[in-house]
């Protein structure tokens, strides 16, 4: 069982479900930069113009995927895969509020 620690580490992994045409989508771990609340609110209300590339860049520090992480890979992966920005960002926002705790 983990354990809580008061103050987050400043990163963690978790499975993005990348959508894949005519297929199931396929689990790639990210590695997320962590925010807090206040922090995740305003990262959000400046979102507003930039681009899908930007955005996962400020939130993804790492991916398991065999290509390098680098913005160049990024772009192409976001152009290759229309939905994983949605789900990128869904999934980062998520496990930020804790929205997978089931009741």
């Amino acid at each position: 069982m983990a354990k809580l620690q008061l103050v987050a580490q400043p990163t963690f992994k978790w499975p993005v479900p990348v959508p894949v045409a005519g297929a199931e989508p396929v689990p790639v771990v990210m590695t997320f930069k962590h925010r807090t609340r206040t922090e995740l609110s305003k990262w959000i209300e400046t979102r507003a113009g930039k681009d899908d590339e930007d955005s996962f860049m400020e939130m993804v520090e790492g991916w398991e995927l065999e290509d390098p992480f680098t913005k160049e890979s990024v772009k192409l992966f976001l152009e290759l895969y229309g939905g994983a920005a949605r789900a990128t960002y869904r999934t980062y926002v998520d496990e930020l509020l804790g929205q997978r705790i089931k009741n």
